[in-house]
């Protein structure tokens, strides 16, 4: 890829992950299936929880909407490498989560999430996180 590509697809992938955030925040599940790959594979924070798919983690964030204590995770990219030679790109970043009713942060730390293009999308193939606070 070249520099403004590269540029385009760093914007491209900032913008899906705000709408991943976005749609966390609004409890919109059906916002978030499309911005994960079918496959997606998500490796969570606290107890290494292991998700393969995209249903998997569907049918997380749809208790996690429907509990009484719900939680909203936030995360906030760091950097964003693009490949030159594939459609694909690696985020790192912070995330934090917080409790719905109050606002109040319970827990924090560092994420990788893979990207890849499809079609004029990008979909998120993989994320791991570290539980740091």
């Amino acid at each position: 890829m070249t520099a403004p590509l590269n540029a385009q697809a760093e914007l491209a992938i900032r913008m899906a992950r705000a709408a991943f955030n976005r749609a966390l925040a609004q409890a919109d599940l059906a916002a978030i299936r499309p911005i994960l790959a079918p496959y997606a594979v998500v490796v969570t924070g606290t107890d290494s929880a292991v998700r393969t798919d995209r249903k998997a983690q569907l049918d997380i964030w749809k208790a996690n909407f429907a509990s009484p204590d719900r939680a909203i995770y936030t995360r906030t990219p760091d950097t964003i490498t693009v490949s030159p030679v594939e459609p694909i790109a690696m985020e790192h970043g912070h995330w934090q989560g917080v409790t719905a009713a109050s606002g109040e942060v319970f827990a924090s730390g560092v994420y990788t999430a893979k990207w890849r293009q499809t079609g004029t999308d990008w979909v998120i193939e993989a994320e791991l996180y570290l539980t740091l606070a």
